[in-house]
């Protein structure tokens, strides 16, 4: 494909991610369809810039989405906005540790297996991002927490990268992501904490 091309499959996958994630923070289980459409078109963006961890991830995000989604939808018993909770310490303490293993494991490989630029940058938000996808279709508030970290991150690897629209987009996803904490927080305030 050529750059422009590859370019304005990153701008629709964009758009689509703005979609998903709007309606994600109202607790919409509509986020679906538009989240596996984006990171349909995010696999051969990634591909393209040698982001071999992110291309892989979206592989993982197209199947993790659609569990997501059935799970989202036995949750609401029909309605479209599910209920949230909190993880309880104990189980804070095991999502992190294996979230780090994962990450620092998935760079070495790729570090000593690959052409991958920044191979521990790629994985860390891979792996975090394994965790957040995770912990989102649980319902877990943290996954908002998670994707702050992950934004942040990724800010900084796509514009080293040259993926000026997917930096926008995770400029954007970083303040949605602020919103989407504290909505998921106050319709979590009833709710007791949960392994």
């Amino acid at each position: 494909m050529t750059p422009e091309t590859i370019r304005q499959i990153e701008y629709v996958a964009a758009v689509l991610g703005l979609l998903n994630i709007a309606l994600l923070i109202f607790r919409s289980v509509w986020n679906f369809p538009f989240g596996m459409a984006m990171v349909a078109l995010y696999i051969l963006v990634f591909a393209e810039a040698k982001l071999y961890a992110e291309a892989g991830l979206q592989v993982f995000f197209f199947a993790a989405q659609a569990w997501g989604w059935w799970l989202w939808l036995r949750a609401g018993g029909g309605e479209s906005r599910v209920q949230v909770r909190w993880l309880d310490n104990p189980s804070r303490a095991v999502w992190l540790t294996v979230t780090a293993a994962l990450s620092i494991n998935l760079g070495w490989a790729m570090h000593r297996f690959t052409d991958a630029v920044l191979p521990y940058a790629d994985a860390g938000i891979a792996g975090a991002s394994v965790a957040a996808q995770i912990l989102l279709a649980f319902r877990r508030i943290e996954n908002w927490v998670v994707w702050i970290a992950i934004d942040i991150a990724a800010i900084a690897l796509y514009l080293d990268r040259g993926l000026y629209p997917t930096a926008g987009l995770y400029g954007g996803f970083l303040v949605m992501s602020l919103f989407g904490l504290k909505e998921w927080i106050d319709a979590g305030q009833k709710a007791p904490a949960v392994a």
